[in-house]
């Protein structure tokens, strides 16, 4: 799923072509992606983009007459910049929105239609589709403290709830908690202090770094390689590669779709965490250590 920085690196890619410029049509190719039937589709068609926003993991674009298109890309959407009227062929492109200068083109991988189109008016209406998380931008140290302190949770948790911090998701909160060498399954009560200095840093550090890195790889054009496994990420995606920081191999605990990537040497001590689909299969022979590790390895 696009997460903060990737969403910002289409924002800022789409500014410069289609703010201040009239949307001509707007074409949806799946009954499945328009969420809303008030205000409708059809009363932005001709109206000028003045604005766009990101809210949590949406993209927003403001309109004349306080009307907004609201995008969710969830997990497999994207977004591309294509001709002037480019076709709708395929089953993976969902919606086109015209302009003089182009089309900005809605793609779904997969079978599953998740992605999502909302037609509002007014800021109450956007903000009444905010989960609520903080910015980390806008936030200190404290703010961000108490945030995450509300409920005794894991650090990964804490840092994937929308409600509780804005635009962050399965692939940067890894790479946050590895840059702030803390465990994913640490819970927000049992941080120290310093603890907590690591953490705010790291996060508005590793979210910077992306936001610059995707801006520079980009250089004008659009951002076309959106993804969630890069490989010049320090762990997420890239489990049993080495660990940038110590080069011991990447770990991940396995949940539903998704996984967590940590460094064992770097994160936990040297500690495994229990991956449940093996740890059950495995029991009482399940490695505790990396030592454990390599010594079930050989066997």
């Amino acid at each position: 799923m696009p997460e903060l920085p990737d969403i910002a690196a289409y924002i800022s890619a789409l500014e410069p072509r289609i703010v201040g410029q009239p949307l001509e049509r707007v074409r949806v190719a799946s009954v499945f992606l328009l969420r809303t039937a008030d205000p409708p589709l059809s009363s932005v068609e001709g109206r000028t983009v003045r604005e766009l926003r990101r809210i949590g993991k949406r993209i927003a674009i403001g309109f004349d007459d306080d009307l907004w298109l609201v995008l969710h890309l969830m997990i497999a959407g994207r977004l591309h910049w294509r001709p002037p009227h480019a076709k709708l062929g395929g089953r993976n492109n969902l919606a086109a929105f015209d302009f003089s200068a182009g089309s900005l083109v809605l793609t779904e991988a997969g079978t599953k239609r998740r992605a999502s189109l909302l037609v509002l008016r007014g800021d109450a209406a956007l903000e009444a589709i905010d989960p609520g998380g903080i910015e980390v931008f806008a936030a200190d140290l404290e703010t961000f403290r108490q945030a995450l302190s509300v409920e005794n949770r894991t650090l990964k948790r804490a840092l994937t709830d929308p409600r509780i911090v804005s635009g962050i998701g399965n692939a940067y909160s890894d790479e946050i908690l590895h840059a702030a060498q803390l465990s994913p399954i640490t819970l927000t009560h049992k941080l120290t202090p310093g603890e907590w200095e690591r953490l705010f840093e790291a996060t508005r550090t590793t979210l910077q770094l992306w936001i610059d890195r995707l801006r520079d790889e980009t250089s004008g054009a659009f951002p076309e390689r959106v993804t969630a496994f890069r490989g010049d990420m320090a762990v997420h995606g890239r489990f049993g590669e080495p660990c940038p920081r110590c080069g011991e191999p990447v770990q991940r605990i396995r949940y539903a779709d998704n996984e967590t990537n940590y460094c064992a040497r770097c994160q936990t001590g040297g500690a495994l965490l229990a991956d449940r689909s093996l740890s059950r299969l495995l029991k009482a022979d399940w490695p505790r250590t990396l030592e454990e590790l390599d010594a079930l390895k050989r066997r």
